[in-house]
């Protein structure tokens, strides 16, 4: 009674179900062992930053006598005037391509 009992138990965690069930709920797991793995990661970095930003002195209040940093615009180039101009390729009478 006890083996049947086991073999049925067994051959039930082997149904096409059960094993889309079981595989679904490793990717879960899995996921979340991602998730926290990439958490860990992004901590370890902010501070690292903050480290090396103390390092550096990047932290440090700025000198009120040093000019103001500039920053310039860029401009897009004007657009052609025709739009409609396509670039001439050189003609060569030896293409065959357009043979086939």
């Amino acid at each position: 009674m006890w083996a049947t009992t086991k073999v049925n138990r067994k051959l039930k965690q082997l149904t096409p179900e059960s094993l889309a069930a079981q595989a679904a709920d490793k990717a879960i797991e899995t996921g979340h062992k991602l998730k926290d793995f990439a958490l860990d990661v992004r901590e370890g970095m902010v501070r690292r930053e903050a480290e090396l930003g103390g390092a550096l002195g990047l932290e440090a209040p700025v000198d009120p006598d040093l000019p103001v940093q500039r920053y310039y615009a860029v401009e897009a180039a004007e657009p052609p005037a025709d739009t409609n101009t396509y670039r001439k390729l050189p003609y060569n009478s030896n293409n065959r391509n357009e043979d086939h």
